[in-house]
């Protein structure tokens, strides 16, 4: 599996392993919604299960993916200030954008 991450979204990814809450956990990328031929996307701290495979980006970040799920083999993960600051998380092999 792959996942690719923007350098806004690496600064704040380390930001959240960084806080007390994310002891033992890594950052999961995850499907909110699957429409079969898109999902939408979210992340949070979270641990790996026996399902999950743990991908390391060229920022030397370890995203979690559930294997099972092959709408998140390719996410790319990007962080923006403008024009809203937030996750946009996207699957270029789906053609879809979201959030």
């Amino acid at each position: 599996m792959k996942c690719k991450i923007n350098r806004n979204a690496a600064n704040v990814l380390k930001k959240m392993l960084s806080s007390n809450e994310a002891e033992g956990k890594m950052i999961r990328v995850f499907i909110t919604q699957n429409h079969g031929d898109h999902g939408h996307y979210d992340i949070k701290l979270d641990t790996p299960t026996e399902h999950d495979e743990i991908v390391k980006t060229d920022k030397d970040i370890e995203i979690v993916l559930d294997k099972r799920e092959p709408l998140l083999d390719g996410v790319w993960v990007q962080y923006f200030y403008v024009p809203e600051e937030g996750f946009f998380i996207t699957n270029p092999s789906t053609g879809f954008l979201e959030k």
